[in-house]
């Protein structure tokens, strides 16, 4: 609920504040003392756009604050702790307007944005006027109005809830067809490939190894010669080396007895001598191993040449062109996949989509019943306001669909919505033998009022706005139909904070609380002032609504009648 209310130099308002409580309280004055200015600054609190054009002459900023009390289990409480906002001490808004366009918001002393500010304030406050903007008036809004009084908020959430659910399943459905599509000569060319690598039978350094090979094969000759030489002359022929290094050493051994420090060196020696036998033996199997083989050199050449046009095409080395063939094999694997994926996506689609359905069948026919309810209700009501005669239809229609609809977003031919199958429009007839008509081209401010007043009193107790504001409700009406007025905003003040603006005693009579909003001159400048009124103050301010500028004894008297059989 509006605890308080403040502005600051906001139009002719220099500095006015409210304290609002529980109930009913109306606001009354005389024609242009300001009350639709504080409508202004309600409208403002509540998210709609700021002008500098507002900003009382001679200031720099207008400044309106509101203090909402909220129920922690209130939507308009989840909205703002969602968004972070401790609602311990209650939820303060500040709007800033300034000359320069510059205007700031805050939410319990925090800079916010006009959008964080918007989210929050949508179950603060309703503001009904006849030239307020009106939820009740949205055609998109109807469909909401009817289910939250045929109690079908919960089942529409359910329909919500699925078709959230099949949105992203049909994205996925879609994207594996186009994938299909896609990569079907993908597909082709990954197969060639897959092919081409695993019939190579390719190893690791495998081109390393050829290569060496090749280059023996080409120089077999002469590797043979030349080795076949060396090891002659370490060993073989006459006077090889090794014969040498042998007597090299036996001479040294034989001086070992002269002096005895030759003896290490003779070891050496004797040593080399062994090595140089060993290599020997080395050279003659490595000759033995020398091939010959023209065919296995032009095979060799032919394996290379395989190998090296697979490096150019797969990236640059053999390591690469086997990393390649993994990835090309995983790739394929999953695209032979694809077709099986996309089964198994619309079996599930097949079968959430028939959940779908059902829901919104069964959500649909509950709304053509609320529906025969919900207008003679409406009906009822505004025969009550004066409005006998009037007739009132929630007319169908389903939802559109166009030729890109997806088919498992479609029920016999009608578009499936997260809110089901069906819009639905409000039409009205204020007169007799008139046309029904939308329920926005409603020209008459009085009429509109009252069936925006009818409707709020038959949502009374299902709807999740906390305070709802009255202006000009009294438009067009009097005598006993302000009365009955009245007495609906008094039992609409029994499920929600009611503030209105009359200017009839007749609805005034019944308010909980009574506001007197007053514009005088003062030093030469317009002042909006407002005052609570209560016992004989009160009682004056009904007589001047009663009978005008000269308030006689009988006018209080009858004022005085009408307060004694007021029941809050």
């Amino acid at each position: 609920m509006l605890r308080e209310l403040s502005i600051r130099n906001f139009a002719i308002i220099d500095d006015l504040s409210i304290v609002f409580e529980k109930g009913l309280s109306v606001l009354t004055g005389e024609t242009g003392a300001g009350k639709s200015i504080i409508m202004s600054a309600v409208n403002l609190i509540l998210g709609s756009r700021a002008s500098p054009e507002l900003i009382r002459t001679s200031e720099e900023t207008a400044e309106l604050e509101a203090l909402f009390e909220l129920p922690s289990e209130s939507p308009a409480a989840g909205a703002a702790q969602a968004q972070g906002f401790d609602l311990s001490e209650g939820l303060l808004v500040r709007r800033i307007i300034q000359r320069n366009g510059r205007h700031r918001i805050y939410i319990n002393g925090r800079l916010a944005t006009l959008q964080i500010l918007s989210t929050i304030n949508e179950h603060l406050a309703s503001i009904s006027g006849q030239h307020a903007h009106q939820v009740l008036l949205k055609p998109e809004q109807h469909l909401l109005v009817l289910d939250q009084f045929g109690g079908l908020t919960g089942l529409r959430g359910h329909v919500s809830e699925h078709h959230q659910e099949i949105l992203p399943l049909i994205r996925e459905r879609a994207g594996l067809k186009s994938q299909q599509i896609e990569q079907a000569e993908r597909r082709e060319l990954l197969e060639f490939q897959c092919h081409e690598i695993q019939q190579a039978g390719l190893s690791h350094d495998e081109d390393k190894e050829l290569e060496q090979e090749q280059q023996c094969l080409k120089h077999a000759q002469r590797l043979h010669k030349t080795v076949g030489t060396c090891m002659n002359r370490l060993y073989g022929a006459e006077g090889a080396v090794v014969e040498h290094v042998t007597e090299v050493a036996r001479e040294l051994q034989a001086l070992n007895c002269i002096d005895s420090s030759l003896a290490p060196v003779a070891g050496r020696v004797q040593e080399a001598s062994l090595q140089l036998e060993d290599i020997a033996n080395d050279l003659r199997g490595y000759l033995q191993r020398i091939v010959f083989d023209n065919d296995r050199l032009e095979a060799v050449g032919l394996r290379l040449d395989l190998l090296q046009r697979l490096k150019r095409k797969y990236g640059g080395s053999l390591e690469a062109v086997l990393t390649y063939g993994k990835e090309a094999e995983e790739e394929l694997r999953l695209i032979s996949f694809l077709p099986e994926q996309a089964t198994e996506v619309e079996e599930r689609l097949d079968r959430l989509h028939k959940r779908l359905c059902r829901l919104c069948l069964e959500l649909s026919e509950k709304r053509m019943k609320a529906a025969e309810q919900l207008s003679a209700k409406v009906q009822q009501e505004l025969a009550s306001l004066g409005m006998a005669g009037t007739r009132f239809e929630v007319r169908f229609k389903p939802s559109p669909v166009d030729g890109s609809a997806d088919p498992y977003l479609l029920l016999d031919n009608m578009g499936i919505e997260a809110t089901g199958i069906d819009r639905v429009d409000f039409l009205i007839a204020p007169n007799v033998g008139e046309d029904l008509r939308p329920l926005i081209q409603i020209a008459s401010g009085g009429e509109l009022s009252r069936i925006i007043l009818a409707l709020k009193v038959i949502l009374a107790t299902k709807e999740s706005v906390e305070t709802l504001i009255f202006d000009e409700v009294d438009a067009g009406i009097g005598g006993g139909v302000a009365e009955v007025v009245g007495q609906k905003l008094q039992s609409l003040a029994r499920f929600h904070q009611v503030i209105c603006i009359t200017h009839l005693p007749q609805i005034a009579q019944f308010g909980k609380y009574h506001y007197k909003i007053v514009k005088r001159i003062h030093r030469g400048r317009t002042r909006t002032t407002i005052a609570p009124l209560d016992g004989e103050e009160r009682i004056k301010e009904m007589a001047r609504m009663l009978g005008g500028v000269k308030i006689t004894d009988k006018t209080l008297d009858h004022a005085r009648e009408m307060m004694s059989g007021r029941s809050n």
